[in-house]
């Protein structure tokens, strides 16, 4: 079978939306992809300054923005299709919207954009509310990428995705799938570039100048989260308040701060991996998510899984930047199909789910 999917991804890291055209072929069981067009559509100035600040919003004022920002989605994703040419090409549309609020203690997460609206101004079917069926039993709703990559990408056993928060997908020596949220990440390396007149520091430069703050860094290490065992999920909150909260405390150099969360990020990745397994033989881990760019913190992530034996791989820069939105459309399509698409053995869930509401953009 062959589906042809936009998977989009709106992350946590403020990028912008991402959208991903995907050719993905079944074949007995066995899941191949192309990504055939990808872009990622910049937010406005009304969404920059918004979303950022979206939980501050009444119930009533949420929910008017939840629709709104679906129409945006829509509307992007309309000028996408129109873009490439490919009307009447697209079976699906996939969509994680952008998180709000993610509790699963509470048994609640929420992603802003109405699939309703998506699916009633493009005429097409959607998929979204992807993490939801996941929490409703009794899981952390994330991550739900690792589905992805069991089936899409077998040949590597471990793939780390740094986004506005770094997560790691383990298969281990038993074929189990185990995925968790490591630690913020772009988020937090993003706060402190704007405080330097930068968006992002792009190739880590600024963070390369600076010098490790060993006071800074142990009190980061010592925050409880990052002993607690999988399965386990992070919201934006956390590093926003707890970790960039205290690296506020310190009065010293912004790119000093960039060069200890850098050796804060890496050294948490592999001290998850290794509370887990340490291989026996040489591995790989395949990197993805704007982070990958990072040069700075790509080399202190290859100093600190060296003793791992693991080899740290960059792919190619469309598999770097959408990889997400890929794996939203084939989760998009396991929905379609009716199949699990979450993995309990991830998220902590009572069993797999098949998970995702689904809206029908024409009779």
């Amino acid at each position: 079978m062959v589906y042809q999917v936009i998977g989009t991804m709106s992350g946590s890291s403020m990028d912008g939306l991402d959208l991903a055209l995907c050719r993905f072929e079944e074949i007995g069981g066995n899941w191949s992809v192309d990504i055939r067009h990808a872009e990622c559509i910049p937010f406005d100035a009304y969404w920059s300054q918004l979303l950022p600040n979206i939980t501050s919003l009444s119930a009533k004022d949420l929910f008017v923005a939840h629709k709104a920002f679906g129409l945006w989605m829509a509307k992007e994703i309309q000028t996408f299709i129109d873009k490439y040419d490919v009307e009447h090409q697209v079976h699906l549309i996939a969509s994680h919207g952008h998180t709000v609020f993610h509790e699963p203690q509470q048994g609640m997460t929420f992603q802003m954009g109405c699939g309703a609206t998506i699916a009633a101004h493009t005429r097409l079917p959607v998929v979204s509310d992807l993490r939801c069926m996941d929490i409703a039993l009794g899981g952390q709703g994330a991550p739900i990428v690792p589905i992805a990559e069991k089936l899409l990408w077998k040949e590597f056993a471990y793939f780390l995705n740094i986004g506005g928060i770094a997560n790691i997908t383990i298969h281990d020596a038993n074929a189990n799938t185990i995925a968790f949220d490591v630690c913020p990440a772009n988020r937090v390396l993003n706060l402190l570039s704007n405080e330097i007149g930068m968006a992002y520091d792009a190739s880590g430069e600024e963070a390369r100048k600076g010098n490790l703050n060993t006071d800074l860094l142990y009190e980061l290490n010592q925050l409880p989260y990052f002993n607690l065992p999988h399965p386990k999920s992070l919201s934006n909150a956390f590093g926003v308040n707890e970790v960039y909260g205290i690296i506020q405390k310190y009065s010293i150099p912004v790119q000093d701060k960039l060069n200890t969360m850098c050796v804060l990020i890496a050294t948490q990745i592999a001290n998850a991996i290794s509370r887990i397994e340490v291989p026996t033989t040489t591995q790989k881990i395949w990197v993805t998510g704007g982070g990958a760019y990072h040069t700075f913190l790509i080399e202190e992530l290859s100093k600190a899984l060296s003793p791992l034996h693991i080899e740290v791989v960059i792919p190619s820069d469309d598999m770097i930047q959408y990889k997400e939105a890929v794996a939203m459309g084939l989760i998009g399509i396991l929905r379609w199909r009716e199949e699990n698409n979450v993995l309990s053995s991830v998220t902590g869930a009572s069993r797999n789910s098949v998970g995702g509401a689904l809206w029908m953009g024409q009779e």
